[in-house]
């Protein structure tokens, strides 16, 4: 490892179980990476809901993986491990990781990162890898989505939904969107959705067969759970696909699932974390193939809430907890 390395870093902790001030700033030795790893200076970092759920004890790391939270960096190459061969010291790269994230340094093995897109500096690049790997994967690969179909968002104003957004219009498809506010639904609007619904004034079931003349949509994208579930069965389509990534109104639900019979419904649902090296890298390459040259041309871009520096990550915690924050947030690590 060259001499210019730090032996130890600042990285943000989760010091016990908690609220937001459970983060703290502490030491840490930088990281060496192992073959096929990058060893990376953070410049930013994307603050992602399993960080909270982290945080409050109930989303522990993979088996081998740093206990720092975040999921995603943007930064330099400043190291290679043995048997790298795609990138070199010097590069800008931002990636996909399993933790390790809110810190000076992270490593990361080579085929989970990517370039900076063309134009794109590291604040935008901290944004794209967990929401970009994660819709492209379940709405895409999972969900099936093809153009000229309807697709359903829910929580379009989050980091993941105002991806999801663009990307299914991107490739062509027509898309509705819940959101908690009139200025939430505007922004998901302004993206591209063809239809937002409020969904603390509409019922969204009433909406989303309104809007496709009764027919119902092709593919849900839904990350909310709870009660959600059976009204999803309601709006979907004939053979229609729901993909479950997440559960903010509670893992359990009462459905009917008459319904998932006589629609021909398939319900699914993925988490990314905890999935291989191996099968995320294969993610990255669809995207560098397919979603790379799109957001060199802006026609999809990482929408950005608010910065943070990286001592106070509490407050992007604080942030995303309110609710009130429509796209990304991330953490200035330089």
């Amino acid at each position: 490892m060259a001499e210019k390395i730090p032996t130890t870093m600042t990285a943000i902790e989760i010091t016990e179980p908690g609220g937001p001030l459970v983060l703290k700033p502490g030491k840490r030795g930088v990281p060496e990476p192992k073959p096929g790893e990058l060893l990376v200076q953070v410049r930013a970092a994307g603050v992602n809901r399993p960080d909270v759920l982290q945080r409050q004890g109930h989303y522990p790391p993979p088996a081998g993986a740093s206990d720092i939270p975040g999921l995603e960096i943007a930064g330099d190459v400043i190291a290679v491990g043995e048997g790298v061969t795609r990138f070199r010291i010097g590069e800008r790269v931002t990636a996909l990781v399993a933790g390790g994230g809110y810190a000076q340094y992270c490593v990361v093995h080579e085929t989970n990162a990517l370039p900076i897109p063309a134009g794109y500096g590291f604040i935008e690049a901290a944004a794209i890898p967990e929401t970009y790997f994660t819709v492209w994967h379940n709405v895409f690969e999972r969900g099936g989505l093809q153009s000229g179909e309807t697709f359903l968002v829910h929580g379009g104003s989050s980091g993941i939904g105002t991806t999801a957004i663009q990307l299914a219009k991107a490739f062509g498809a027509t898309v509705i969107t819940t959101a908690g506010s009139d200025e939430k639904c505007q922004a998901c609007l302004k993206l591209g959705a063809d239809h937002a619904i409020n969904y603390r004034n509409e019922d969204f079931v009433e909406a989303v067969k309104e809007a496709t003349g009764g027919k119902g949509v092709n593919l849900i994208l839904d990350m909310v759970g709870g009660d959600y579930t059976g009204r999803n069965y309601e709006a979907a389509a004939l053979d229609g696909r729901i993909v479950q990534i997440a559960f903010l109104n509670g893992a359990k639900a009462t459905a009917d699932i008459s319904k998932l019979m006589v629609k021909r419904l398939t319900h699914t649902g993925s988490t990314l974390r905890n999935r291989l090296v191996e099968f995320k890298a294969g993610i990255a390459r669809e995207l560098e193939l397919k979603v790379w040259p799109l957001l060199v041309e802006r026609r999809v871009a990482p929408v950005i809430d608010m910065v943070y520096p990286l001592h106070e990550a509490w407050r992007a915690h604080e942030r995303i907890e309110d609710g009130h924050h429509i796209g990304k947030i991330v953490l200035d690590v330089s």
